[in-house]
């Protein structure tokens, strides 16, 4: 079965069965301060997860685009993948464990869907502790379904367990989803899913939200609960044609078969194979990034510096099968002619994804030989790479500090990090996120500073446009439980003057109290009504209005106070230029006038 095939039949298979069918959201996470990317389908279902009620009803479907880093090290093997789609399912407080799993094994093993065997299914459970008990319900509907007992696994909340993504927040136990390989035969007698081995391969996960996780480290029950699914479709699309890995299916393979035709080498070891799996994965994942509406480029800071990592890792890897200049928007173009018609704006935005492969490939290339003739002259003289050397090569000549480190690793060496982040003291948060591909999934914190600042976001958006004119476009949003950050389309910083006058309109909507009203309607109709909506992929046919008085209205999907009066005192704090045409602002709430 094709992955078009796959997608297809997934999405149909749940509208048959009540659900909505809603499209991909953005890779850039509007509503999550904890994640740089969307890392999975539930990230933009966040607000509706936690109660509100989502335009579309309480059933949903669909196939989300997704950037995951914590496993960047293992990419190259069969299966871990930057960018990749996860179908899911979701149910905002209705059906519950029986449907969900029913028809995960229907979809599964029934010839009309997948045809999976049977026999070929294993599944893990959550198996208790202290916190919450062993969900022998999952076990006995699986058991129900004619899966023997001796392929349901226990396991711990490591492996059976999802969320918070912080201290506190929605979690539960799920239940997963193994397909035995044949092919590739167990590792030993203990050999079970979970094993790495790559006998038992991962094709579902049904997770069950039914607590809160206090404060105090205890937990409640939800007073909603939710079923969120999650299938991968490279992943499942492997498994069904039957070949070794994911790279062997068809949104990989046109990828790897160009890559060896840019190389001179004639023929290609194991270790080849997997830099040519690694400049495939990884060009994928910046293009993706880069055409995503919100627009990204490779730069030293957040989303940037992740495209800016994926791409000299590329170069560098294409270096060595002896891959010259200028491969990458070759690459690139197969990329989008293969997800244009599934995503379009990888072809709406592929000028801006072309130039930057480009400019990024030159700079690299430029200062790469000096980088590793230095790096090699150290080692020479020193016989190691501390981490002010390291720091040094990034600071100098942009070699990313996960390349110094695979080189030192190759000459049996190991940097000393914690000298790498004091030196790199102004950038912590690159060097404890981006640099360490720490980007853990999880609901967003929906406390009340975060809602009163979401709502901010959008008085200050109005205002913008008010005062700047209504050229400002937002480009991107970021809210944290201090502050609200907001990026927007403006050739220059405001002036003084223009700051008190954006502040001074936001504080006035404040002070009169304004209800914030929530409407649901058609997209079309939401924009002819003056709503504002600037990232057309992230909404579906119906979507949420909030409107403040007539100061403000937009489309949106995220907390909302009820009331502007509860806001506090409005404040710019910060500015700064962070592109051509792109101005970033920093703002926060106060609990009085200063």
């Amino acid at each position: 079965m094709r992955i078009n095939e796959l997608r297809k039949k997934y999405l149909e298979f749940f509208r048959q069965r009540g659900h909505a069918i809603i499209p991909s959201a953005s890779l850039l996470p509007e509503n999550d301060p904890t994640v740089l990317f969307t890392t999975a389908g539930m990230h933009p279902l966040v607000p509706f997860l936690l109660g509100e009620p989502h335009p579309k009803g309480k059933r949903l479907t669909n196939c989300q685009k997704c950037i995951r880093t914590t496993d960047i090290d293992d990419v190259g093997d069969t299966t871990h993948l930057t960018f990749f789609e996860m179908l899911g399912n979701w149910s905002l407080g209705d059906y519950w464990k029986k449907e969900a799993i029913t028809w995960s094994f229907e979809f599964l093993t029934s010839k009309e869907w997948l045809g999976f065997n049977p026999e070929k299914l294993s599944v893990t459970v959550f198996a208790g502790d202290d916190d919450a008990p062993r969900d022998t319900e999952s076990a006995e509907i699986w058991k129900s379904l004619g899966v023997p007992e001796e392929r349901i696994y226990y396991l711990p909340k490591k492996d059976n367990w999802w969320g918070p993504a912080g201290t506190t927040g929605p979690c539960g136990p799920c239940t997963e989803m193994f397909i035995e390989v044949d092919e590739i035969p167990k590792c030993g007698p203990d050999c079970k899913p979970g094993c790495n081995c790559g006998h038992y391969v991962e094709v579902w996960n049904d997770v069950f939200m039914e607590y809160n996780k206090r404060e105090d480290g205890t937990y409640e029950p939800l007073k909603q609960r939710n079923v969120d699914t999650g299938m991968g479709v490279e992943r499942t699309a492997a498994m069904l044609q039957r070949v070794p890995t994911v790279y062997d299916t068809e949104n990989f393979k046109p990828l790897i078969d160009k890559i060896k035709e840019l190389s001179p080498k004639e023929e290609f070891t194991e270790k080849d194979e997997v830099l040519c799996r690694i400049i495939a994965d990884h060009t994928k994942a910046a293009v993706m990034i880069m055409a995503d509406d919100r627009r990204i480029s490779p730069s030293n800071v957040e989303q940037g510096y992740v495209v800016r990592r994926l791409l000299r890792k590329a170069i560098l890897s294409a270096e060595k099968l002896g891959i010259e200049s200028g491969f990458l928007p070759t690459l690139a173009d197969i990329v989008i002619e293969m997800y244009k018609d599934v995503y379009d704006e990888t072809e709406r935005n592929r000028d801006f994804v072309m130039q930057n492969l480009i400019d990024e490939e030159r700079k690299f290339r430029k200062t790469l030989s000096k980088a590793m003739k230095r790096l090699q002259r150290i080692i020479d003289s020193t016989g190691t790479v501390t981490g002010k050397d390291a720091f040094f090569l990034f600071t100098s000549f942009g070699l990313p500090l996960e390349i110094t480190r695979e080189i030192a690793e190759e000459r049996g060496l190991k940097i000393n990090m914690d000298e790498f982040r004091r030196e790199f003291e102004h950038h912590r948060e690159i060097s404890r996120t981006a640099t360490q591909g720490k980007f853990k999934g999880g609901l967003a914190d929906h406390s009340e500073e975060i809602t009163k600042l979401h709502t901010a976001t959008h008085l200050l958006q109005a205002a913008l446009r008010h005062v700047l004119g209504e050229s400002v476009r937002q480009m991107g949003s970021n809210i944290t439980r201090e502050r609200l950050r907001f990026d927007f389309t403006f050739p220059r910083k405001l002036t003084p003057e223009e700051i008190k006058q954006v502040e001074d309109l936001v504080n006035d909507v404040i002070k009169r109290d304004l209800k914030v009203k929530r409407e649901v309607m058609p997209y079309e109709e939401a924009i002819a009504s003056g709503a504002l909506a600037f990232f057309r992929d992230t909404y579906g046919d119906e979507v949420s209005v909030y409107s403040v008085g007539d100061f403000s209205r937009e489309v949106c999907g995220g907390p909302h106070v009820d009331r502007t009066g509860v806001l506090g005192h409005f404040r710019i704090t910060k500015q700064k230029k962070i592109g051509a045409g792109l101005i970033r602002i920093k703002a926060v709430l106060e609990p009085e006038e200063k």
